[in-house]
């Protein structure tokens, strides 16, 4: 359709691919290493169907949380009563960008029954007993009765991590390539769709 959106250090793209969306991405380095991070969040049956949607979001615009040698720029969900730039319903998720000073920590409470994981992109951290090294995920035991996570960065250098965490759908999933959907009939249709140019 020609639209086109830039995305600078620190911001983000929100994209609801819904009933279809083509798209491309073309990184340009400027210097250093480029870091950047895909997450793709399955929607509910419900929802697949919707009109797609996309939203750049400037560094600038997305809200933080700051404590004690941590802050925390809340992309999507709530942390420390800090609402996120995003917002969605039924799978309700959480994506934090945790930035640690060495030695700091971050008490962050979680939803009961979300599934959640910290992915440690710089420095490390410890979640209770468990070093997590740098380019290494924990995947979080979904413990009954637990009110969330403890993130502590080493004390030699600082950290930093994504913390993400969803409801989980509990529901089929077929999927091909991009194409994510719940039977295997509505995944066909789907291709026949992109192939016929179908995709809103």
């Amino acid at each position: 359709a020609g639209h086109e959106g830039l995305l600078v250090p620190g911001s983000v793209q929100w994209m609801t691919a819904g009933r279809g969306v083509i798209h491309s991405e073309m990184p340009e380095q400027e210097d250093g290493v480029m870091e950047g991070f895909q997450l793709w969040l399955n929607l509910h049956s419900a929802d697949k169907m919707q009109p797609p949607g996309y939203r750049d979001i400037p560094t600038e615009q997305i809200p933080e949380w700051q404590g004690d040698g941590a802050t925390v720029r809340v992309i999507a969900g709530e942390s420390h009563g800090v609402a996120g730039a995003v917002q969605r319903p039924t799978t309700l998720p959480l994506y934090l960008d945790i930035h640690l000073d060495a030695g700091a920590r971050l008490a962050q409470p979680l939803p009961a029954g979300h599934n959640a994981f910290v992915y440690v992109y710089r420095g490390a951290v410890a979640i209770g007993d468990t070093a997590v090294p740098v380019q290494r995920m924990a995947i979080l035991a979904n413990t009954p009765g637990s009110d969330g996570v403890v993130i502590e960065a080493g004390a030699g250098a600082p950290a930093r991590a994504l913390l993400i965490a969803g409801a989980p759908l509990r529901e089929a999933i077929a999927q091909h390539g991009p194409f994510v959907m719940n039977t295997r009939d509505q995944l066909v249709q789907a291709v026949h769709d992109f192939q016929a140019g179908r995709l809103a």
